[in-house]
C-alpha cells in the first residue's frame, strides 16, 4: 500500500462508521439538536458526535458543526468540549492538507488538556500531531509525537488510542523502509483491532502489512493482506478505501509482471476516485497506471498521467507522489530524447528522494547532464558539416565523448579515492582526539578528587587548631573549678569544727548542719562534673591532633589480636566480674597493609571497649541466661581489607545510628562517655587512611562495626 493511502486511513481515526452523510445515528442527533436547542454542555457533546458521523462524507458540514461546538464551549467555559472541538478542527484541516492550521488547533487542544490534567485528551492530541507530520512527510517528529502519546494512553488504559499511535509509528517505519520494526508493530495492531472490534483499525493494519511485504517483494503475503483489506472496505461500504485497495493490488501485480491484472485493477481504482472526486488518492492511481503504460511503451499516455499526477500531488502537498511522478517523467523524457526536461525532472526527483545515497544521486545527475550536453554538441556538428564530413565528425565526437566519459570516470574514481583517504585520516584523528579527551577527563576527575580531599584536610586542620585552642583555654578554668570545689569541702569541715564550739540552740545547730551537708553535696557534684568536663577537653585535644604517625606495612591480623587482648584485659581491670567469649576469624590471605598502626589500634580499642560495654549492660539486664560474645573478623577483597567487630549486646536504635559518628553524641549515661571516641575513629579511618567505617545493628540483638582499608591508599593520604 502507498504511504499516502495509509495516511488516508489514518485520517479516519475514531470513525468506524461507513462514509455516509445520512445515517440513522446522524439523523437522530440532528433531531435532538432541533428539539433541544438549549445552549449547554450536552449540546456541545451532541454537536461533536454529529461531527464524527459526517466528517468523512461531508467535510464542509463537519467544519461548520465543529466551529459551532467550539464557540458554544467557549461561551460556557467548557474546557473539555473546547479541546475536543479543536481536535476535530485539526483533523478536518489535515484532510484538506492545511497542515499549519491543523497543527495550530492540535497544539491549542494539547495545552487545554494539560491544564485539565486530562491524560486521555493529551494522548489524542499527540496522536493528531503525529498524523499531521506523517501526512506532511516529517517522519522523525511524527514518531516522536507518537512516543509522547503512548505512555499517556497506557496510563489511562485507552487501548484504542494506543493502537492508533502504534499504527502511526508502524507507518513511519514502513516509509523509512525499516520493516523489521514495522511488521511486528502492525501485526500487534491487527490483533488489537480484532479484539476491540475496530474494523477501521484492522483495515489500517492490513494495508500497512501489505505494503511492507510488497516492498520486501514477498508477493503471496502482500496479495493476501491487500485482498483482505479490499474485502473489508467493501463490507464497510468505504468507496475511498476500496479504491485505495484496488490501487495496491494493481501495484503488486505490476511488480510481479502481471500487467493485464494490474491494468484491470488500476482502471477500476481510477473510476472510483474520479467518481468520489478523491484528489488525495488520485495521484497514486494515476502513477500506478503510468508505470503500466511506461512498460508497454505507450509514452503519450504515460506522460499525460504522470503530468496530471504531479500537478495534483503538488496541490495536495504529497511529497512522495511528487517524487514518484518526477521519476516517471524523467524516464519518459529520457526515452523521447528530451534530455533537458529529463534532467530537470530527475533533479526534482532527487530533491524529493532524501533516502537515496549521495553516490546514486551523482551518478544519475551526471548521466543526464552528459546526455544533455552531448545533444547540444550533436546539433552544432549537424549544422557545421556536410553529409560526408558528418560521419567523420560524429565518429570524432563519439571518440571525444568516450574519452570524456573515461576522463570523467577517472576523475570520479580519483575523487572517491581522495575522499576515502581523507575520511581515514579524519577517523584516525577523531580517535586520537577522543582518546586524548578521555584521558583529559580522567585527569580532571582525579584533580577534582584530590582538590576535594586537600580542602577537606585543610578544613579538618583548621577545625583541629580551633578545637585545640578552645580546649587549652577551657583547661585552666576547669582546673580552678575542680580545685576550689575540693578546697570548699575542706573549708566546710573547718567551719563545722568552729561551729561545734559555738553556744547554739539545738534547733539552730541542726539547721546549720543541714545547710552544711547540702553545701558539701553541691561541692561533690561540682567536683564530679568538673572531672567529666576535663575528660571531654582531653578527648577534644586528641580529636584535634588526629593521626600524626607514619604509615608502615602492618600485619592487621596480629594488630586485631593484640587490640582484642588489650581491650579485654583493660575492661576486666575495671570490671573484675566481667567475662565474655572472644572469637577471632582471621583471613590468612590478608597481606601487610600500609597504615599508621597506633591510629588503627586506637580505633579498634575504642570499638572493642564499646562492644564490652554493650554486652555488659545486656548481661546486667538479662541475667545469667545471657552469654556475652565479641567476634573480630578480617577478610581480604580485591581492593581492600575489611575488619569487622560484632557483639551480641544491646544494639543501637535507628535514630541513634544516624548520629553515631557525630562529635559529642553518645548513648551512654551521663558521666560514662564523652561522645568523641567514634567521631575520632571515623576521622582516622576515612580521612587519615582513605577507608570507610560503617555500622550495622538491630536493637536488642547485635551491633557490627566494619572498617574497610584500601590495599593501595590514595597518594594524598600517603
Amino acid at each position: 500500500m502507498k504511504p499516502s493511502v495509509i495516511l488516508l486511513f489514518l485520517s479516519l481515526v475514531f470513525s468506524a462508521l461507513p462514509a455516509l452523510s445520512q445515517t440513522p445515528a446522524s439523523d437522530s442527533l440532528r433531531r435532538l439538536l432541533r428539539q433541544q436547542p438549549l445552549p449547554d454542555t450536552t449540546r456541545v457533546r451532541r454537536l461533536l458526535m454529529l461531527v464524527r458521523q459526517v466528517k468523512i462524507a461531508d467535510v464542509p458540514q463537519a467544519l461548520q458543526l465543529s466551529k459551532e461546538a467550539l464557540e458554544l464551549a467557549r461561551q460556557l467555559s467548557d474546557r473539555v468540549g473546547e479541546a475536543q472541538a479543536l481536535l476535530e478542527l485539526s483533523a478536518l484541516h489535515r484532510r484538506q492538507t492545511k497542515y499549519e492550521e491543523a497543527r495550530r488547533y492540535a497544539r491549542h487542544a494539547l495545552r487545554l488538556f494539560e491544564r485539565l490534567s486530562n491524560k486521555q485528551g493529551q494522548a489524542k492530541a499527540w496522536l493528531q500531531l503525529s498524523l499531521i507530520d506523517m501526512v506532511a512527510g516529517n517522519l522523525k517528529p511524527a514518531v516522536d509525537f507518537a512516543l509522547k502519546g503512548l505512555p499517556l494512553a497506557e496510563q489511562v488504559g485507552d487501548q484504542q488510542t494506543q493502537a492508533y499511535l502504534h499504527v502511526s509509528m508502524g507507518d513511519a517505519y514502513v516509509k523509512m523502509e525499516n520493516y523489521e520494526e514495522a511488521i511486528p508493530i502492525l501485526q500487534s495492531v491487527l490483533k488489537s483491532g480484532q479484539q476491540l472490534g475496530d474494523k477501521q483499525l484492522v483495515l489500517q493494519a492490513l494495508n500497512g502489512l501489505g505494503e511492507s511485504f510488497q516492498k520486501l517483494r514477498k508477493w503471496p503475503q502482500a496479495l493476501h493482506y491487500h485482498q483482505r483489506a479490499l474485502k473489508l472496505s467493501q463490507q464497510l461500504g468505504d468507496k475511498v478505501g476500496e479504491a485505495a485497495d484496488e490501487t495496491n493490488l494493481a501495484e503488486v501485480y505490476r511488480l510481479q509482471g502481471n500487467y493485464a491484472a494490474a491494468l484491470a485493477h488500476g482502471l477500476r481504482a481510477r473510476r472510483m476516485v474520479k467518481a468520489t472526486h478523491d484528489d488525495f488518492n488520485l495521484p497514486s492511481v494515476e502513477l500506478t497506471l503510468a508505470r503500466i503504460y511506461l512498460h508497454a511503451q505507450e509514452l503519450d499516455s504515460t506522460l499525460a498521467l504522470a503530468q496530471d499526477g504531479l500537478k495534483v500531488s503538488l496541490r495536495t502537498r504529497s511529497v512522495e507522489n511528487a517524487r514518484d511522478a518526477s521519476d516517471i517523467l524523467a524516464q519518459v523524457y529520457a526515452q523521447q530524447g528530451n534530455f533537458a526536461q529529463a534532467y530537470r525532472h530527475r533533479t526534482m526527483h532527487l530533491a524529493y528522494n532524501d533516502s537515496l545515497s549521495g553516490e546514486e544521486i551523482q551518478r544519475q545527475t551526471s548521466a543526464l547532464r552528459h546526455n544533455y550536453e552531448l545533444e547540444k554538441k550533436q546539433a552544432q556538428i549537424t549544422m557545421l558539416t556536410q553529409a560526408r564530413q558528418l560521419e567523420r565528425q560524429k565518429r570524432n565526437a563519439l571518440l571525444g565523448g568516450l574519452g570524456g566519459v573515461v576522463a570523467l570516470a577517472a576523475l570520479l574514481a580519483r575523487n572517491i579515492f581522495l575522499k576515502q583517504r581523507t575520511n581515514r585520516h579524519l577517523n584516525e584523528k577523531n580517535q586520537q582526539i577522543e582518546a586524548h579527551s578521555i584521558a583529559l577527563d580522567r585527569t580532571l576527575e582525579d584533580l577534582k578528587t584530590t582538590q576535594t580531599q586537600l580542602v577537606q584536610r585543610e578544613k579538618m586542620a583548621s577545625l583541629g587548631e580551633l578545637t585545640a585552642g578552645v580546649a587549652h583555654e577551657m583547661q585552666n578554668p576547669l582546673n580552678f573549678v575542680t580545685n576550689f570545689a575540693d578546697l570548699s569541702v575542706e573549708l566546710v569541715a573547718e567551719l563545722e569544727e568552729e561551729l561545734a564550739q559555738e553556744p547554739l540552740t539545738p534547733e539552730r545547730r541542726q539547721t546549720i548542719q543541714l545547710l552544711l551537708q547540702e553545701l558539701v553535696q553541691n561541692q561533690a557534684k561540682i567536683h564530679q562534673h568538673g572531672h567529666r568536663a576535663d575528660g571531654i577537653v582531653k578527648r577534644m585535644l586528641e580529636h584535634s591532633r588526629g593521626g600524626s604517625g607514619q604509615r608502615q606495612p602492618t600485619n592487621l591480623n596480629a594488630l586485631c589480636e593484640e587490640s582484642l587482648r588489650l581491650a579485654y584485659h583493660s575492661w576486666r581491670a575495671k570490671h573484675p566480674d566481667f567475662t565474655a567469649a572472644l572469637t577471632t576469624e582471621l583471613d590468612p590471605h590478608v597481606l601487610p597493609v600500609p597504615v599508621v598502626p597506633q591510629d588503627v589500634n586506637s580505633v579498634l580499642l575504642n570499638i572493642l571497649t564499646n562492644a564490652f560495654y554493650a554486652v555488659g549492660e545486656k548481661r546486667q539486664r538479662a541475667g545469667d541466661t545471657f552469654h556475652p560474645e565479641v567476634t573480630v573478623h578480617t577478610q581480604r577483597t580485591t581492593h581492600a581489607v575489611r575488619i569487622s567487630v560484632r557483639d551480641n549486646g544491646l544494639g543501637i536504635s535507628e535514630e541513634a545510628k544516624a548520629k553515631i559518628f557525630q562529635p559529642f553524641f553518645t548513648t551512654k549515661p551521663t558521666g560514662e562517655g564523652t561522645g568523641l571516641g567514634l567521631s575520632l575513629s571515623y576521622d582516622i579511618i576515612t580521612k587519615g587512611h582513605g577507608g570507610t567505617l560503617t555500622v550495622e545493628s538491630k536493637e536488642g540483638e547485635y551491633t557490627e562495626f566494619v572498617i574497610s582499608l584500601p590495599v593501595k591508599p590514595q597518594s594524598v593520604f600517603a
